[in-house]
C-alpha cells in the first residue's frame, strides 16, 4: 500500500522545484479532508480573488433560476435585454442562446468590455459588433459571464452574490468573509470578481462533488460538468479536454478554474477534490504545472480508502534563491534616459532597492532567499511579498508579488557592470504592474 504522506511530499516538492507560487491547497477523498497546506502569510479563512471561478459561481446561479422555471438553455439572451439592443441588432446576436453563453460559444472572439473605460460592462455585449455565428466555436469571453450576472439580477432582483448567499453560501454554513468586486455600474463582476476563502471554496466544491446536496439541482450539476464544446486550439494541454457550462473538463474529470492557479479539481470516479490558491501569472505554464503535479504525483495513488496524511503543512512562499555572493552590497546611483520601464534613477542601499519611475520614488526591501512583506511599489495600500537573490556575483533578481484583491507581480533582473546597470523586467498583465515590462540601461552618476 502506498504511503500517502510520501505522495504528498512528492507533490509539494515538485511544485517547489518548478517554482510554482502556491498560496494554499486542500485535498479531500470521499468527503474527508486528508491533507492541506498553507504558504505563509496566507490563512485558510482569508478572502482570495477567485478570478474565473466566479464564472462557475455565476453559472450556479443560472442553474438555480433554471430549476425554478425562470430560464431555459434554448432561450435567447437578447430577449431578456431589449432595452440594451441597438436599433438594428445583428442576427448573430439575436440568435445567441443561454446555453451558448454558458459554454462560451458566443458571437464574439473576445471580451467586449474594456476595464477602466466602460461603465456598464454587460451592456457592451449588446452594442459591440459580432464576429461570427453563435453556437459554432469556443472563444473565451468573460463578458458573457458578466451578462449572465446581470441576468441573475434582472430575474431575481438581487446581485449574484446576494442571490447565492441566500440559496447556497449561507445554507452551506459558510462563515468566512466573502465579497464580490463590482464594475463601475455596481454590477458584480460575474466573470472574475468573487473573493472567498480557501476553506469556503473547498466546501462549495464538496457540495458539487456530492451532486448539490439538495441545495443545487442535481441535474444541473451533472450537465454543467459534461463537455459542451471542443477546445482544440487552447494553449495549455489541460484546457484542450473541452469546456462545460462555465467550467472545464480535465483528463480525469472537470474543474473550476481561475487565472493564476485558483482551482477546484474534481475527479468523481475516485471522489477526489483538490482546491488550490496560487499566483502563477508570471509563468504562462504555471497552472498546467499544478495540474501535472497533481495528476502525476498524487492522483494515481488516491482511492476512496485513502487515510488522512496528517496536520496542515505550513510552508514558505517560494522565493528567489540566493545562489552567489554579490560583488556589491551597495551601489552607485544610476541615471537613465528615456526607456520602456520609465526608470529615472536606481541604486542598492542598505539591503533595499531604491528607484524612481513614473509613479515616483520607491524604496523596496527584499528578503535574500526568502519572501518578506512590504508595500507594493507605488501603491502603498496594497500588500506585497518581495524576495531577491544574487543568481551570479553581478546579477540580482528581485520578484515582487501583490497579494491584495488582484494577485499579480513583476520579476526584475539587474545586471551590474563597471559604471552601468541594465534592468530587465517581466510582469503579469494588470494595472498594478504597468511600467514593469522592458529593458533599460543606466549609467553611474559622476
Amino acid at each position: 500500500m502506498t504511503d500517502i504522506g510520501q505522495r504528498i511530499t512528492a507533490f509539494v516538492r515538485r511544485l517547489s522545484a518548478e517554482d510554482v507560487n502556491m498560496h494554499g491547497w486542500i485535498l479531500s477523498v470521499n468527503g474527508r479532508d486528508i491533507a492541506e497546506a498553507l504558504y505563509g502569510p496566507f490563512r485558510d479563512d482569508q478572502p482570495h480573488r477567485l478570478y474565473s471561478i466566479s464564472k462557475t459561481m455565476t453559472g450556479l446561479a443560472i442553474g438555480l433560476l433554471m430549476d425554478e422555471g425562470k430560464l431555459r438553455p434554448d432561450q435567447r439572451i437578447a430577449d431578456f435585454f431589449p432595452d440594451w439592443l441597438p436599433a438594428d441588432p445583428s442576427p448573430w446576436l439575436t440568435e445567441l442562446t443561454i446555453g451558448d453563453m454558458l459554454r462560451m460559444a458566443t458571437c464574439y472572439r473576445r471580451t467586449t468590455y474594456r476595464e477602466g473605460i466602460d461603465e456598464n460592462w454587460a451592456q457592451t455585449f449588446f452594442t459591440d459588433t459580432p464576429h461570427h455565428a453563435p453556437g459554432t466555436v469556443f472563444n473565451y469571453d468573460t463578458s458573457c459571464s458578466q451578462v449572465l450576472a446581470a441576468l441573475v439580477k434582472r430575474l431575481s432582483g438581487l446581485e449574484v452574490i446576494d442571490f447565492l448567499d441566500g440559496k447556497l453560501f449561507r445554507p452551506l454554513g459558510l462563515r468566512d468573509e466573502r465579497f464580490w468586486l463590482r464594475d463601475p455600474s455596481g454590477c458584480c463582476q460575474g466573470g472574475s470578481g468573487l473573493c472567498m476563502s480557501l476553506r469556503d471554496l473547498h466546501r462549495v466544491g464538496l457540495c458539487l462533488l456530492r451532486g448539490g446536496e439538495g441545495l443545487l439541482p442535481a441535474w444541473y450539476v451533472s450537465r454543467m460538468s459534461e463537455k459542451q464544446i471542443d477546445t482544440p486550439l487552447q494553449t495549455n494541454p489541460e484546457e484542450r479536454w473541452g469546456y462545460c457550462w462555465q467550467c472545464w473538463r480535465t483528463r480525469c474529470g472537470w474543474s473550476m478554474y481561475g487565472m493564476g492557479g485558483q482551482l477546484s479539481i474534481f475527479c468523481p470516479d475516485r471522489q477526489v477534490l483538490l482546491t488550490t490558491f496560487a499566483d502563477t501569472r508570471l509563468d504562462p505554464y504555471g497552472v498546467q504545472r499544478i495540474y501535472d503535479a497533481f495528476f502525476e504525483e498524487l492522483y494515481p495513488y488516491l482511492d476512496t480508502d485513502t487515510a488522512s496524511a496528517g496536520e496542515t503543512l505550513r510552508l514558505p512562499i517560494p522565493a528567489v534563491p540566493d545562489l552567489a555572493e554579490p560583488a556589491m552590497t551597495d551601489s552607485p546611483l544610476y541615471r537613465f534616459g528615456d526607456n520602456p520601464l520609465g526608470l529615472r534613477a536606481l541604486r542598492l542601499a542598505d539591503g533595499c532597492l531604491e528607484y524612481e519611475n513614473s509613479r515616483g520614488p520607491v524604496r523596496l526591501p527584499f528578503g535574500r532567499g526568502e519572501a518578506i512583506e512590504a508595500a507594493y511599489p507605488g501603491w502603498p495600500e496594497v500588500p506585497a511579498l518581495v524576495s531577491g537573490g544574487w543568481i551570479s556575483p553581478d546579477q540580482l533578481r528581485v520578484r515582487c508579488h501583490a497579494v491584495g484583491t488582484a494577485p499579480c507581480g513583476f520579476d526584475l533582473l539587474l545586471r551590474f557592470e563597471p559604471g552601468r546597470v541594465t534592468a530587465q523586467a517581466h510582469r503579469s498583465n494588470d494595472p498594478l504592474t504597468d511600467g514593469y515590462d522592458g529593458t533599460a540601461t543606466g549609467l553611474a552618476e559622476g
